[in-house]
């Protein structure tokens, strides 16, 4: 069980229609131009279809839908990382479309994307419309339906595709840029080297500058110290005496005045700092001298320096930062230009590549007998006897992000035929047909838990009618079986019901559903089978298609 119940409002010529849906197999019917692929096409909608204003019931705002279905356990891990409550209802859809086209969405309650509704789809139906058998004419559905029978996911090759093609780019390119990269590497190695010669260092630059200003101008120094000196520390005139002679005597008046104890030790404090600065001075005129030798190494140095800055048009305190960068760039072409590592991590992701591959590969051989053979057995019950399907995997020249061999399906309809691509087919029965006999053998694939057929049955009648009605009833004991069907057969076995009608209200014409038992049932089925004048022939052969269907 899955989808639980449905409600609409104001979608195309429904005005309100709200249905319970019960386990088993349900069929849909009713006359041509009722509507009957209306309800399949709400949910399309609320399973994230494109939106359009068309959708809007003339006269009316807006368009409402709402779907109830059970919650498939691994459908939960989705809810959770996507920020979606989990509620005891199951799970609960809401769409909403304006006559602008604008589209709004809920999951749980909880506003949702489009994307997000096809998303949760994917957990919940399996929809086969009535040109189903387009899709077995496109390459990407036909292989991607022989991996699900197989049980394989092609996507597992993605990333592993993609790091081959990446190293195997990087290789192609190092390989062709092998000319450049060696004169580019040439260049920054000889800029380095002469770098590297002059050594700089950081911070060099500011203290070189420093050194040089104090040599240059040493003797000016020399003078100012000696002549501070002379005159802190003279004999008779010098700070030093003249400040221990006011101290002394004012010391001897002390007795008379306490007040000159505060000066007293201003001039202690005072006398002590000029002997601190005449020793530092002291200090310096022994430790300083003039030393032309290393003024001009310093002058050459910072020549240097300003020579190379102004080669590569830098400024000079910039020069060890140029050299780091110069040796990173020289590291990466290095690498870039190591075309034997280069071609180990090219082999290396293709070997990795390459057993997925295999694998893959290994997994669609085994598979595509037993389809085709599947395939082939609900051809013959269909009509279609002596007809015969094949697989096709035919190998690539080059490994691609789904592996090394294209799929294609095959067909002859009768014995004795060469198959041929399901394109070319002729017959439109026969397409119907194989596309019935595909999506039957291939309808238990997959987590979806509802399985919709939209008048796949096109094109078929008779006795295959009634196979088509046995092969949808038994997958109703497994799965949730929708059918939107013209045949009375079909519809005979279903478990459940429903009848599409319109009726003109005014000048507006307006659809219903209503499920139908007992004498509604047969009555609808005599129509399906000769017209609108019910006759006791059509009544009697309804009843007996339905008690053989049991």
């Amino acid at each position: 069980m899955s989808l639980r119940h449905i409600s609409i409002k104001d979608f195309v010529i429904v005005r309100a229609l709200a249905l319970d849906f019960s386990a088993g197999f349900t069929v849909l019917t009713g006359e041509t131009g009722a509507g009957k692929s209306i309800l399949i096409d709400a949910l399309q909608l609320v399973l994230g279809d494109r939106a359009e204003a068309g959708v809007v019931r003339e006269g009316a705002t807006r368009t409402e839908i709402e779907a109830q279905f059970d919650c498939p356990a691994l459908l939960l891990p989705w809810l959770d990382q996507a920020g979606f409550e989990a509620v005891p209802e199951g799970l609960l859809l809401r769409r909403v479309i304006d006559l602008q086209g604008r589209s709004r969405a809920w999951i749980n309650g909880s506003t949702a994307t489009a994307a997000q509704l096809r998303s949760v789809g994917e957990y919940l139906l399996d929809i086969h419309g009535q040109h189903a058998w387009q899709s077995l004419t496109r390459a990407e559905s036909v292989r991607a339906l022989l991996d699900a029978y197989a049980g394989v996911d092609a996507q597992s090759l993605a990333a592993p595709w993609q790091a081959w093609r990446q190293a195997h780019q990087a290789l192609q390119e190092a390989q062709k840029a092998q000319d450049g990269l060696l004169h580019e590497r040439e260049r920054l190695s000889w800029q380095i080297a002469e770098l590297d010669k002059l050594a700089p260092a950081a911070g060099e630059w500011e203290d070189l500058n420093t050194q040089h200003t104090r040599l240059a101008h040493v003797q000016t120094l020399l003078e100012a110290a000696q002549q501070a000196s002379q005159w802190l520390d003279e004999d008779e005139t010098g700070v030093l005496s003249r400040l221990a002679a006011a101290q002394q005597a004012l010391a001897q008046q002390r007795h008379l005045e306490p007040g000159f104890g505060a000066v007293l030790e201003v001039l202690a404090n005072s006398l002590a700092q000029a002997e601190d600065a005449a020793h530092s001075l002291h200090s310096y005129l022994r430790k300083t001298e003039l030393d032309p030798q290393r003024y001009a190494e310093l002058d050459q140095r910072l020549s240097q320096w300003m020579a190379l800055a102004r080669r590569y048009k830098r400024m000079p305190e910039e020069l060890p930062s140029v050299l780091q960068a110069w040796k990173q760039e020289l590291t990466a072409l290095d690498a870039a230009a190591d075309t034997e590592s280069l071609a180990q991590a090219e082999q290396a992701a293709r070997a990795v590549l390459d057993a997925l591959v295999q694998q893959l590969s290994q997994a669609r051989g085994a598979a595509a007998p037993k389809l085709a053979q599947a395939v082939t057995q609900a051809m013959q019950s269909l009509g279609m006897q002596g007809g015969r399907f094949e697989v096709s995997l035919q190998p690539l020249p080059q490994v691609s992000a789904q592996g090394m061999e294209s799929v294609e399906f095959l067909v002859s309809g009768h014995a004795g035929s060469t198959p041929r691509p399901v394109g070319k087919v002729a017959s439109g029965g026969e397409l119907s047909r194989i596309a019935l006999a595909i999506a039957v053998t291939t309808s238990r694939l997959g987590s979806a838990q509802t399985l919709i057929f939209d008048e796949v049955d096109a094109g078929v009648g008779g006795a295959v009618a009634d196979t088509v009605g046995r092969l949808m009833q038994q997958l109703g004991r497994d799965r949730q079986v929708l059918a939107v069907t013209h045949l009375p057969q079909v519809a005979a076995c279903a478990d459940h019901h429903l009848v599409v009608s319109k009726t003109l209200d005014g000048q507006a014409v307006h659809s219903s559903v209503q499920g139908v038992q007992g004498e509604l049932r047969v009555s609808e089925l005599a129509r399906m089978l000769g017209g609108e004048r019910l006759s006791e022939a059509s009544r009697a052969h309804a009843k007996d298609l339905l008690s053989h269907a049991r």
